[in-house]
This record gives C-alpha cells, sequence and structure tokens, in this order.
C-alpha cells in the first residue's frame, strides 16, 4: 500500500519498513493479484456494506465497456434512414 500511495518505484521501498526487498513485495502483490485476493475481499467488502445498508445505489452506474461483444451475435435487420435521400447519380 505504501508504494501505491506514494507512488515511488519498487526498489525504492525503504528497507527501513520491514517488509523486504521491493521485488518480493511485488512478488507477492503479483501472486496476491493471480490468486483473486482482491477481487475476493471486493466482493466480500460489499456485502457487508450492502447488509449493513451503507451503499447508496442511488449514486451507482453500470459499464458494460469491460465485458467482450458475443461473436456471431444475430445481426439486426437493416434500418431505414431518417436522413435525406442521397442526390441522384449524374455520372
Amino acid at each position: 500500500m505504501f508504494v501505491l500511495h506514494t507512488g515511488i518505484g519498487w526498489e525504492d521501498l525503504p528497507q527501513e519498513l520491514g517488509f523486504g526487498s521491493g521485488m518480493t513485495c511485488w512478488r507477492r502483490l503479483q501472486h496476491w493479484i493471480e490468486a483473486g485476493v482482491f477481487d475476493q475481499l471486493h466482493q466480500i467488502l460489499l456485502a457487508r456494506l450492502n447488509a449493513a445498508n451503507r451503499i447508496d445505489w442511488t449514486r451507482a452506474a453500470m459499464d458494460g465497456s469491460h465485458i467482450d461483444a458475443k461473436k456471431g451475435a444475430p445481426e439486426q435487420g437493416h434500418r431505414r434512414s431518417t436522413g435525406p435521400s442521397p442526390a441522384p447519380s449524374t455520372t
């Protein structure tokens, strides 16, 4: 959290903090990410906050930009243009 909060590089992590080298901390963070620790933590926090009525859902927003579009989805029918018709060709 210190590196993420301060923005310093992992290699600049002060040894006085007692967490080991910056590379060791970075590897641990990567292992936690790969193991889904932060996704699980997020789900647990959301569930507990929701159970305690501490989430204001009126301020929530939906965003599907991270969801892949399904390939082979049925195409929609041809839409008629509501704009003016193109001019006839003169050639």
